[in-house]
């Protein structure tokens, strides 16, 4: 049993950052810090002193908060070795295969560029979580701001060979919105009308919709699932390739 805690933070609009913690061993890290403030009252509540902040990729709405709270509380900053100039207070760099110990947690680095060039994700294999910024969303994926479709469509195989039982921590509450695109590209699929009664009825309540799965990621969010007969029958892409197919669905959700 896993003795790692990990806690949502709401930021700016539909942002999370996440608390990740083990009052055992007095280490905390916060993933994607957003912003400082949220997070100084998330510790603050739980009587915690951060320890670390790990950053998933450079855009400000995930690593806004880095300096601040790095000023306040002397923590050290993870980040991608290959992006260290757009990681502000970097103070680790790593790379593909490396590892990062939050105490006894160890966390593998995944690169997954496309929604920028040097994105990687943090995976606890034996906490059974991964961190994926803004590459893979419940129901979704991000835009192709810094990178192409083959690029990103490499980037989420490689997190679809995770376990079906890994919890997926992504960088935003968007998961109604993209569920509502997934059924315009696969409205019969059965799995995702019940998902999104679900996300619907949790969302009514103000809560998170993450984390998520990865084997209900499989089932339900379009762009892992680019050999689905029916997905490719609505996009007129039945002899297609998958990054193909993936493409055309990325941008039509561009466009949704």
């Amino acid at each position: 049993m896993s003795t790692l805690q990990i806690d949502p933070v709401p930021c700016l609009k539909d942002n999370y950052a996440y608390l990740v913690y083990d009052r055992g061993e007095a280490v905390c890290g916060v993933v994607d810090a957003s912003e400082a403030e949220p997070v100084k009252r998330a510790l603050e509540s739980r009587k915690l002193k951060l320890t670390h902040i790990l950053s998933t990729h450079h855009h400000m709405d995930h690593v806004g908060g880095n300096l601040a709270l790095k000023q306040a509380f002397g923590v050290q900053v993870v980040g991608a070795a290959k992006d260290a100039a757009r990681i502000p207070g970097i103070d680790i760099g790593l790379k593909e295969g490396e590892t990062f110990s939050l105490g006894s947690h160890r966390a593998q680095v995944l690169e997954i560029p496309a929604h920028t060039s040097q994105h990687i994700a943090f995976w606890f294999e034996d906490d059974r979580a991964v961190f994926t910024g803004d590459t893979l969303f419940a129901m979704g994926c991000g835009r192709l701001f810094e990178g192409t479709a083959e690029m990103m469509w490499a980037s989420l195989s490689k997190l679809m060979r995770l376990p079906d039982d890994v919890r997926i921590y992504c960088g935003h509450e968007y998961t109604e919105a993209n569920g509502r695109f997934a059924l315009s590209v696969e409205p019969d699929n059965r799995d995702l009308q019940v998902r999104m009664v679900d996300v619907k009825a949790t969302r009514a309540k103000g809560l998170p919709t993450i984390p998520s799965t990865m084997g209900l990621e499989k089932k339900t969010n379009p762009f892992l699932r680019a050999q689905s007969p029916e997905i490719r029958r609505v996009l007129e892409l039945n002899d297609a390739s998958n990054v193909d197919v993936f493409a055309e669905t990325r941008r039509r959700k561009d466009k949704f």
